[in-house]
């Protein structure tokens, strides 16, 4: 029999399905410093963020054949070294696109409309105060007609592409392997609309300096930032940004500065440099839109990616149970 340790869960669709198909399939959560002792026994680990997969811990897991990673990084997982050892690196690309790209576009309107703060002030101060609170959130701004910077035209990035487009604004992709990509506007008639949108003719710099909107949809392993002083300085001022894909991809000190000196007018931010412990500054600013790292949780993705997972390791196993 084939044993899977879901050690940071599965959807249920995903588990029934492995389970119909005669596989064993664990959900207790095994604590980090304990899968050594727990590891070895199981065929398949399957992880999201939480648990990490590193060369020392491959190592002693003989048995192992395939990591599961139920998302779209791998920064938790040492995938080289389990290559190596002959262990098939497995995600789900697909599954959460536009889950991600809905919560970008929730940052966008929450900071374009102050919704992020009229929700903390409602409450409190509704009641007593709604003229005044009606007079400081009324100069928001429509996102129909601005230019949305995209870093990083992988699924993620087409899929907030296609909501961009949708809503009428200037899409402004650029990537370093992508060329173009054909985008198809779902408008509920008989014929869908397709169109070729072009990366290659963007240039980074020149997005940086036209963009109202910049979201990044990037993998990032860690290193120099992807957006840190030097790329801000050369943004148009109030620009909004947005970071749903891994902490650090943006410097935070740098998003600090920008947002206190003027030139970033607001930013939403799914993801930290020090998850589960996110700077104060940043969960606390007036210009910040926060959550607490949910861009693939939603009930629709996570039903796919654990049926997407479940697909994938029964066809990697075949027939041996």
């Amino acid at each position: 029999m084939i044993k899977i340790l879901a050690n940071d869960g599965i959807h249920p669709d995903g588990k029934t399905l492995l389970e119909e198909a005669g596989y064993q399939v664990d959900t207790e959560k095994v604590a980090q410093e304990d899968l050594p002792g727990v590891l070895p026994g199981y065929d398949v680990i399957i992880v999201r963020s939480a648990t990490k997969v590193r060369a020392d811990l491959i190592d002693q897991c003989p048995n192992l054949k395939v990591i599961a990673r139920a998302g779209v990084g791998l920064d938790n997982i040492d995938v080289n070294h389990a290559q190596e050892k002959g262990i098939t690196v497995m995600n789900t690309p697909a599954a959460s696109s536009q889950s991600v790209a809905e919560l970008a576009f929730t940052h966008m309107f929450n900071l374009s409309r102050s919704i992020h703060l009229a929700n903390r002030e409602m409450p409190t101060s509704g009641g007593t105060a709604f003229k005044k609170l009606k007079k400081a959130y009324s100069k928001g701004v429509q996102l129909r007609g601005k230019s949305l910077g995209i870093i990083g035209f992988g699924r993620i990035g087409q899929e907030t592409a296609r909501i961009g487009l949708a809503m009428g604004m200037k899409v402004m992709p650029v990537d370093l392997v992508i060329d173009s990509a054909a985008i198809d506007l779902n408008v509920f008639v008989s014929d869908q609309i397709k169109l070729n949108v072009r990366v290659d003719t963007v240039h980074f710099d020149d997005m940086l300096a036209q963009a109202d909107y910049i979201s990044l949809h990037v993998p990032f392993g860690g290193g120099k930032a992807l957006i840190g002083p030097e790329e801000i300085s050369k943004m148009k001022d109030g620009v909004i940004l947005i970071n749903t894909s891994r902490g650090g991809a943006i410097d935070e000190d740098a998003l600090l500065e920008g947002l206190d000196s003027g030139k970033i007018g607001g930013i939403g931010l799914d993801v930290f440099e020090n998850e589960p412990t996110p700077k104060a500054e940043l969960l606390n600013h007036a210009k910040i839109s926060v959550s607490p790292h949910i861009g693939a949780s939603t009930l629709e993705a996570q039903s796919n990616i654990g049926l997407e997972l479940a697909d994938r390791i029964l066809a990697f196993f075949g027939d041996d149970k």
